[in-house]
């Protein structure tokens, strides 16, 4: 519920600095061919997406799993971010792995949680390129605080948690001891043995870190995937003929990158739409000019992905019902 309102806050707060009639013009007038090239470009992150989970989530002897399956679970679980609260889809995408495949669910949800890791970090790592570029603009800011410092101290944070997860992934015997004892202290007895089989299924979804050719890869496809996610944002630039340098994109993708990682409404509308408006204003974009980019890209991006999500269910005979009681149940 705390996300539902900070996302309608945040949509007032876009809507009240805007003229609705000139965001349409805006988008009337963006060039077709290049938002065709932006909406294929962003979709193929996804494919790119299944190939860096084949990489993290391996089956019991530490093989790879069938790729089909996996991107049954990453497009259904994406068109479930897209259609349910809360990031559902992140729960969805697990459910739906351990349905076709013989893994756990918190192993399958312990990988994601990898994922994410290597998201933010590669994605810092590119808002540190965009930050250190001379078309930055001097002493831009974001709620006060200084653009870099943000990205500074949140990239010791992230730093932080794959610190812990490596330590945990080499050495996880006392991490499980320490949550045993912790738990069953604490909690019922039903209670503290899910929470140890959680805890065992988690231990075992951070079993690529203690790979280093499998780390690598990792840290490549992350590149690969957000280097294509920004160059959509920077062809989409050009659709709509921003004066902005095609390194914004690196600094924009990230802001939203960490701005829909709050839990809030179905495909995230408002934080998406509120930190595409903070974003190009520091480059001197015309409030209704960056509403009309953010809308349209999130629009036009928004419907292959869904489709395909939506497909897929279909070919699993998954309904969406099944997957959001999935998802209510994963975060209990």
């Amino acid at each position: 519920m705390i996300g539902l309102a900070f996302s309608a806050a945040l949509l007032v707060w876009v809507l009240y600095r805007i003229d609705p009639r000139k965001v349409w013009m805006s988008a009337q007038h963006a060039n077709g061919w290049l938002l065709l090239l932006t909406v294929a470009l962003a979709t193929l992150t996804f494919p790119v997406r299944t190939i860096r989970w084949r990489l993290i989530l391996r089956d019991a002897n530490g093989e790879r799993f069938r790729f089909t399956p996996l991107w049954y679970a990453t497009a259904i679980g994406f068109m479930a971010n897209n259609l349910l609260p809360a990031r559902a889809g992140e729960v969805a995408r697990a459910y739906v792995a351990s349905g076709q495949l013989p893994v756990r669910f918190t192993t399958a949800l312990g990988s994601i949680a990898v994922e994410r890791v290597f998201d933010a970090l590669v994605m810092l790592g590119l808002m540190a390129v965009a930050i250190a570029a001379p078309s930055f603009p001097a002493h831009a800011q974001v709620g006060g605080r200084s653009v870099s410092t943000i990205a500074a101290s949140t990239a010791v944070l992230f730093g932080a948690f794959l610190v812990i997860a490596l330590l945990i992934a080499n050495r996880p015997a006392p991490w499980l001891v320490l949550v045993d004892r912790v738990t069953r202290r604490v909690l019922p007895v039903r209670a503290a043995d899910r929470l140890v089989r959680a805890a065992d299924g988690v231990v075992e979804g951070l079993a690529v870190l203690k790979s280093p050719a499998r780390f690598a890869g990792v840290v490549f496809w992350s590149l690969v995937q957000w280097i294509i996610n920004a160059a959509a944002f920077a062809i989409c630039f050009r659709a709509f003929g921003l004066a902005v340098p095609p390194e914004a994109a690196l600094l924009l993708q990230g802001i939203i990158g960490f701005g829909v990682a709050i839990p809030s409404t179905p495909s995230f509308l408002g934080v998406f739409e509120a930190a595409t408006l903070v974003t190009l204003q520091l480059y001197g974009v015309d409030s209704n000019l960056a509403v009309s980019y953010a809308l349209t890209y999130h629009v036009t991006t928004f419907l292959p992905i869904t489709l395909l999500g939506l497909w897929s269910l279909s070919r699993l005979h998954i309904r969406l019902r099944e997957l959001s009681r999935a998802a209510k149940e994963g975060t209990a």
